[in-house]
């Protein structure tokens, strides 16, 4: 497989916030192929940056990214138990937690791993494929038409959620659906030609919707918020960039409920985005925001 070149989004703005922890703790949550963190490294020059995934592929591929840095430590977890992971070696407390909650091109460029429905492959779409047996393989072909509408209609947005659980449900009975090319030529032929999106492909949402039951994603990022927030010492930042509506209004009512107990303030009143000089460099950038909340 040839491998993609990442670009860390609205790096100059992760920078920015971060600068002030030089010579401190700073966890990168989601550290996939490690371009936020290599930045943090050269830029920041914290005592130790702890590099947290819960993929142990993409860890190794940071790792070897990193490797020139001494002042690393690599956990394999998820945020979700982000206190029990430092705790495990020695760390009661951190001055800033970034966390990136894009997939990375790492996992949408290997057909193997069932994230892309531009590169067909088996229907898997697990980012912990050790610790996690739910795939998106076993979602479409045994979830039922009532469970599969609620996830496609919850997670995707998907205005033709029903049409696309029931085609789903139809196309089982005939065949089981096994790969990422049939399930996207599926949803694709059951939305009405004239109401395709524009700018995305036509099974994008229902992708987005079985990779965030897969996964959990939208609990464990909830679980990670909070555990975050308990770990930063006084002073320090929860820096956190979401790429789709469901998880930015998940950090930004999180914040809001910090801010009412008092934990600290939200810094960005409204998300920063990316510039357009930044959407033209890199397409990934255009559906990024990023919140920040410091603890007091």
């Amino acid at each position: 497989m040839e491998k993609a070149i990442h670009k860390p989004v609205l790096l100059e703005e992760v920078i920015t916030f971060l600068s002030p922890y030089q010579g401190e703790i700073i966890v990168d949550a989601t550290v996939g192929e490690g371009g936020h963190s290599e930045a943090i490294l050269v830029r920041v020059k914290p005592k130790l940056l702890v590099a947290l995934d819960t993929d142990i592929e993409i860890l190794q591929q940071a790792r070897m990214r990193l490797s020139n840095y001494p002042n690393v430590k690599f956990i394999l977890g998820d945020f979700s138990q982000l206190s029990s992971l430092l705790k495990k070696e020695g760390i009661n407390e951190v001055s800033a937690v970034l966390m990136d909650l894009g997939i990375s091109s790492f996992h949408l460029e290997d057909p193997e791993r069932g994230f892309s429905f531009l590169k067909n492959g088996p229907l898997d779409m697990r980012l912990d494929r050790i610790g996690n047996k739910l795939t998106a393989y076993e979602i479409v072909n045994s979830f039922s038409e009532k469970r599969l509408y609620e996830i496609i209609r919850e997670y995707g947005e998907e205005r033709w959620a029903k049409k696309i659980a029931r085609a789903i449900v139809e196309r089982r009975t005939q065949a089981k659906i096994k790969s990422t090319k049939e399930l996207a030529d599926l949803v694709a032929s059951t939305i009405p030609k004239r109401f395709w999106p524009k700018k995305i492909h036509p099974a994008t949402r229902t992708f987005q919707a079985i990779r965030i039951a897969v996964n959990k994603e939208l609990d464990s990022l909830k679980a990670g918020l909070k555990e975050a927030i308990n770990v930063i010492k006084p002073g320090g930042r929860l820096i956190v960039i979401s790429f789709h509506s469901l998880e930015d209004r998940i950090v930004k009512h999180l914040y809001k409920s910090f801010e009412k107990k008092k934990y600290g303030r939200i810094l960005t009143k409204k998300p920063i985005v990316a510039s357009s000089h930044e959407i033209k460099d890199n397409p990934r950038a255009r559906s990024a925001k990023l919140r920040v909340f410091e603890k007091v």
